[in-house]
């Protein structure tokens, strides 16, 4: 499955079924270039167990802004629409990876 780029005009419609990584980023941010090869190994290996949809905040301000983004990269886990987890700063595969088992 592709990586979805989420805007705020179509975030709702992208999280509220299953589980579902958002990255919240943007292109100027170090961390956030260090984590994006590592969403796409991810992704490669999550097939049918959740979805990884990012969103750049400096285009989407209103959907940063609703979740409280202060600091990039925030990776929210959503599961049908809520957030059960929220972690910022980068974060190792292995990380990522348990945290979506809790909840898929």
């Amino acid at each position: 499955m592709t990586i979805i780029n989420a805007t705020d005009k179509d975030f709702d419609e992208n999280i509220k079924e299953g589980v579902v990584l958002v990255d919240f980023w943007a292109p100027w941010c170090g961390p956030c270039k260090m984590i994006a090869p590592v969403l796409e190994e991810l992704n490669g290996e999550l097939e049918g167990k959740a979805s990884i949809v990012k969103v750049d905040v400096d285009d989407n301000q209103g959907t940063a802004s609703k979740y409280g983004i202060m600091s990039i990269p925030t990776l929210l886990l959503f599961k049908d629409g809520e957030i059960v987890e929220k972690v910022v700063g980068f974060q190792p595969k292995e990380a990522l990876e348990s945290l979506i088992k809790k909840h898929a």
